[in-house]
């Protein structure tokens, strides 16, 4: 099975039907990472079929937690190579995306993504998300983060953005847990986990859906 098999059928088993664009677009990006890699360290892992699986597939679960439509606002905490939020605005280009990461080398890394997918509707924030600008606060239907510090962290780090109604959705080790007791503190309650297992592999993902109500 060719990488874009790989995808197209790891997809598919997500629930997602990919276009041969859509594909062919993914894998422009991940050429990219690829080249940039080199230079920098966007990514431990290098060998291609565990990019697919564990980065871009990894990605499109978060999809399991929310329904795209057009001009829902994403952001995206601790962005690193574009990971989840690049793979899904390629296959639903109409959403609105934040990226925020602030190490240099990566928010450089994803600009350069951007300009090379001529992705329109994407910003990203070069900085800590504890320094993004008071007016991106309660703006959000959607906060994701994947390995962005510690899951209790996360959520309180993402809470801010999300306005009422939204959903932060976080993939995670299925190891970690949640303080229950404090999400009612925070103004938030859990809609879901989902767990499951990336397709052709025994890697385990947690998806964690939160929804904040007031």
């Amino acid at each position: 099975m060719t990488p874009k098999e790989l995808l197209s059928s790891g997809a598919a088993e997500l629930g997602i039907a990919l276009s041969p664009e859509q594909v062919d677009s993914i894998f422009i990006y991940l050429t990219e990472l690829k080249k940039w890699n080199q230079r920098i360290n966007l990514s431990a892992i290098r060998d291609e079929r565990d990019v697919v699986i564990k980065h871009v597939l990894d990605s499109l679960a978060y999809l399991k937690g929310f329904t795209p439509s057009p001009g829902l606002k994403l952001l995206d905490m601790g962005s690193g190579a574009g990971f989840p939020a690049i793979p899904i605005k390629l296959i639903h280009p109409d959403l609105l995306v934040t990226l925020v990461e602030s190490v240099k080398k990566k928010a450089s890394f994803l600009r350069h993504a951007i300009r090379t997918l001529k992705l329109i509707g994407i910003d990203v924030q070069e900085k800590r998300t504890e320094d993004i600008h008071d007016s991106l606060r309660n703006l959000y239907g959607v906060v994701t983060a994947r390995a962005f510090a510690d899951i209790n962290t996360a959520i309180i780090s993402g809470l801010p953005f999300l306005k009422s109604g939204g959903v932060m959705v976080l993939s995670r080790g299925p190891e970690e847990t949640i303080d229950l007791k404090k999400l009612a503190e925070y103004g938030i309650e859990l809609k879901k986990r989902i767990d499951l297992k990336l397709p052709f592999s025994d890697y385990k993902r947690a998806i964690w859906l939160l929804n904040r109500i007031v």
